[in-house]
């Protein structure tokens, strides 16, 4: 392993089918850009190496980034899917209001079955190069939103890589910001251990604070 790797993370990238999940990773893991991208069967895996911009010279984190199918049929890999996330990635297509209108149902499903109450969460608005006559969700909306429910929120374009890769900083630096979400490098080589989540037993829940819809 890199002297240099500070970390390892697990960040999920989710939304309806056709909003661009996957275009946003292989743009930002492989920079490429495949018109009429198929759609995700299953779950597709990608490791990718970020360096941290926290003024700790050269250090990184190394992300575990997963893409799953966004069809009904696919639900069932639901729960190991969640387990042990601390970040997600959250889009939807400008160009159809409907994948907006479904953010709601995809927060239900972080809420139940995300496994960490300090999950980070950003609000990702795709396909923002098409014309705007062709938007049926305004910026202003997706912003709201986001802020309502204690996310970060980006602009993005998988085809011209705008906001891509301020996506995936942005969440990496909210998470390396949040207490207990992620450990150090264990001083005896033993690789980065990633610190479990302590359920609050009074909460009455598995998930609060950026899990929450409230």
């Amino acid at each position: 392993m890199e002297s240099n790797i500070l970390t390892t993370l697990k960040i999920l990238i989710i939304g309806e089918s056709g909003v661009g999940k996957s275009s946003l990773l292989l743009r930002f893991t492989d920079d490429t850009f495949a018109p009429g991208q198929p759609a995700t069967i299953g779950v597709d895996f990608k490791v990718k190496t970020l360096a941290l911009q926290d003024g700790g010279g050269n250090r990184k984190a190394k992300l575990a980034i997963w893409d799953t199918a966004g069809q009904e049929r696919f639900r069932t890999l639901t729960p190991s899917y969640y387990r042990g996330a601390q970040g997600v990635v959250l889009v939807y297509d400008v160009t159809r209001r409907e994948t907006f209108a479904k953010l709601g149902d995809w927060l239900s499903e972080l809420e139940t079955y995300c496994t960490r109450g300090d999950l980070v969460r950003v609000l990702v608005a795709n396909k923002t190069d098409r014309d705007g006559r062709d938007h049926e969700v305004e910026g202003g909306e997706g912003s709201r939103f986001a802020e309502k429910h204690s996310m970060l929120f980006v602009e993005a374009s998988a085809k011209t890589r705008d906001g891509v890769h301020a996506t995936f900083q942005e969440l990496v630096a909210k998470i390396m910001e949040t207490p207990g979400l992620w450990e150090r490098e264990t001083p005896g080589g033993q690789g980065v251990l990633l610190r479990k989540q302590q359920k609050d037993a009074s909460s009455g829940g598995s998930c609060g604070g950026y899990c929450s819809l409230g």
